[in-house]
């Protein structure tokens, strides 16, 4: 969704303050493709500072399916987005200042508000996902998610690379 900025530029500096509708319908990483299922009106506060400075405010929730990192089984994940951007659309990303965030959601006179929000919730984005804190995973064997059933293959164990650090211990043990 596309806000027009030119009020809020212009000679007049009109603080521009809009409710728009997320039109973003899914979250697109290289880790793969997270629907959006839920989202409220984003409002967006457009205020002047000085010069071609602006302070952009947006706030919004939304529900995003992420699969559980053990079982992969979706798990609802919500965003509580309240964002305040202090850009200056006269400036090249070069020229930014400490102060200033980066303004590649401003093209011209619009700002692209799933674009900025696209950025926060990528910052927000979890480390881990699980469906509950003793999820159990999927079976190495056959993928069976042990968290609805168990299965009849054989624990292979230790990983046969860690052979060495149970060897390592086993001695620690007899010293």
């Amino acid at each position: 969704m596309l806000i027009n900025l030119s009020d809020v530029l212009s000679d007049q500096h009109k603080t521009v303050e809009e409710t728009v509708p997320l039109t973003m319908d899914m979250i697109r990483l290289k880790s793969g493709d997270y629907p959006v299922i839920n989202s409220e009106p984003v409002h967006v506060r457009a205020e002047h500072i000085k010069g071609k400075e602006l302070v952009i405010t947006a706030n919004t929730v939304l529900t995003v399916l992420i699969p559980c990192d053990r079982c992969l089984e979706d798990v609802r994940h919500d965003f509580v987005i309240n964002c305040t951007k202090h850009v200056d659309i006269g400036l090249s990303d070069a020229e930014l200042t400490e102060e200033l965030d980066e303004s590649n959601f401003i093209d011209g006179y619009h700002l692209d508000v799933d674009k900025m929000l696209f950025h926060e919730i990528l910052s927000e984005w979890p480390e881990k996902v699980l469906c509950r804190e003793d999820c159990k995973g999927l079976c190495r064997v056959c993928g069976q998610n042990l968290n609805t059933g168990s299965c009849d293959c054989e624990d292979p164990g230790l990983d046969p690379r860690m052979s060495v650090v149970r060897d390592l211990f086993k001695n620690f043990k007899e010293v």
